[in-house]
């Protein structure tokens, strides 16, 4: 099993706080996979994975500030090294899912506003 930890996103980067997970227990991931966004002092970012593998359990919740470092998931290397967990809920595939870059979402967020809820004016939406 292997820990996945705030990354340093600039050299000055202390500490980050995760704003959004891209992923839920159970997805597997490659290295390189987009998993969380996190807010730094100066920008939201997306974080990739370094590891390859299931993932098993988030260890901080969204809006937690950790510093550089912190574990903040698990990654085991197959689905039967998972904790048990309850089944979660099936999402509805009646719309899209929103493809808002992460400062944009962040501050839905901040806002309150749901970016799922709202059509995009582009091609595709």
């Amino acid at each position: 099993m292997a820990e996945f930890r705030m990354p340093s996103l600039g050299a000055d980067m202390e500490h980050g706080k995760v704003v959004e997970w891209l992923v839920k227990p159970g997805d597997y991931v490659h290295k390189g996979d987009i998993v969380a966004a996190v807010d730094t002092d100066k920008t939201v970012m997306d974080i990739e994975s370094f590891e390859e593998g299931v993932v098993a359990e988030f260890l901080v919740d969204l809006g937690d500030t950790v510093d550089v470092g912190t574990p903040i998931a698990r990654i085991t290397a197959t689905p039967a090294e998972l904790p048990p967990a309850p089944t979660p809920p099936v999402p509805q595939a009646d719309a899209p899912a929103p493809k808002a870059a992460p400062p944009v979402r962040h501050l839905a967020h901040t806002l309150g506003v749901d970016v799922g809820r709202i059509s995009g004016s582009g091609p595709g939406g």
